[in-house]
């Protein structure tokens, strides 16, 4: 139901993460029956877990690692890896840097130029390690850098921007990425994104995405929400483009997987995400916080170093477990955000889910006080959700 701002301005309620609950069902299972597997382009993975291509969160180790771990590590190649023959002093300038310097002296250390050898070598020691080699470049990334990237022979290339669409405009002087065109000729299968829309989330999936990502400022490192006043909360966008999923398969008969991306911290954000439609999720602050993070304890946002707009900032997420217990467990915390495959699959054991696509199907409510109802002492005393 449409609300009137004002005389001839009409806006569509839109509901966020936070504000809607999952509701139990006539059944459940026992959680080790939950099978939480999913495909995106061709490969299978246990966990419904990206982990974004961002500096602080993926470098080669880190997309070995998560690959070895049933989950999925995306490289940004235009980022501190591809522009410096060893990224880690920078990544420890990076982390040491005074906040009030921060901005600057990123744009001084993304101003290094891209380097095509290094794209090709990274995406090889990924392979080289049995690593699942997914990557990420912008729509203007994608265009200077496709031979690189087909040359080193990626096993899945996202082309990603604050906002992606298949009818752009661009001056005289620039020649715009073809996304159908880019999409066929690629040797790999190429995920779109960002987009939060029925309409434009469809269209990406007839230009021959084989995912696409769903999300426009939502990360706990972006600002771009306040800078450009850009945005649907994700409840509301998720389920709107996993409708224009199932809408393109009733037509084609292909499946293209929806990728929740950003704002995700607990493993209930990530259940509530895949309830709404979601197939898989991509998340950057909860995997920078592992010890095996190139973040150093800090994660910064895509567009931060941005020598125009910067649209990121860097926060200091610390380090709280490996990698190994905040995706499988064992859990040393009490907030959620250890052991997301376990919290997935309780959770769909208490939804009678047994796999992601009968969790797409569960009952939501709209319940703004399900963080809060209760939880006085908590918050009082800063513990478990109250943190």
């Amino acid at each position: 139901m449409d609300i009137e701002i004002g005389r001839g301005k009409n806006a569509r309620r839109a509901y966020g993460i936070d504000e809607i609950a999952l509701v139990p069902g006539n059944r459940t299972l026992d959680p080790i029956l939950a099978d939480t597997s999913w495909e995106i382009g061709g490969i299978k993975r246990d966990i419904p877990i990206i982990a974004s291509a961002m500096d602080g969160v993926v470098d080669v180790q880190m997309a070995v690692k998560l690959s070895q771990l049933g989950a999925l590590g995306v490289l940004n190649l235009e980022g501190i890896q591809t522009r410096y023959d060893d990224p880690n002093p920078i990544l420890d300038r990076i982390a040491s840097v005074d906040k009030t310097e921060f901005v600057p002296l990123m744009q001084e250390l993304y101003s290094q130029p891209i380097r095509d050898e290094l794209i090709v070598k990274r995406i090889q020691e990924i392979k080289q390690q049995g690593g699942i080699a997914a990557v990420s470049v912008t729509p203007a990334g994608a265009v200077k850098f496709r031979a690189a990237i087909a040359e080193a022979q990626a096993d899945l290339v996202f082309v990603q921007a604050t906002v992606v669409s298949t009818a752009h405009l661009s001056p005289d002087t620039v020649t715009p990425l073809d996304l159908a065109e880019f999409c066929q000729q690629m040797p790999m299968p190429v995920v779109l994104g960002n987009c939060v829309t029925y309409e434009v989330a469809l269209n990406l999936m007839k230009t021959g995405a084989a995912a696409v990502l769903v999300g426009i400022g939502p990360g706990a490192a972006c600002t771009s929400r306040g800078v450009l006043g850009v945005g649907v909360p994700q409840a509301t966008a998720v389920a709107d483009c996993a409708a224009a999923r199932d809408d393109f398969f009733k037509e084609t008969g292909k499946y293209v997987a929806v990728i929740a991306d950003g704002g995700l911290v607990t493993g209930g954000d990530i259940c509530k995400c895949i309830a709404c439609g979601a197939d898989g999720v991509m998340i950057g602050s909860p995997i920078a916080r592992a010890k095996e993070a190139p973040g150093r304890g800090f994660h910064w946002g895509m567009a931060t170093p941005s020598p125009v707009l910067p649209r990121g900032t860097r926060i200091n997420v610390g380090s709280t477990g490996t990698l190994e217990q905040i995706l499988r467990g064992p859990a040393q915390l009490d907030d959620g955000t250890h052991n997301f495959l376990g919290a997935l699959q309780t959770s769909m054991g208490t939804l009678g889910a047994k796999n992601l696509r009968e969790m797409q199907q569960v009952e939501i409510a709209i319940a703004p006080s399900l963080l809060t109802e209760g939880k006085v002492y908590q918050k009082a005393q800063q513990l478990g959700m109250g943190k």
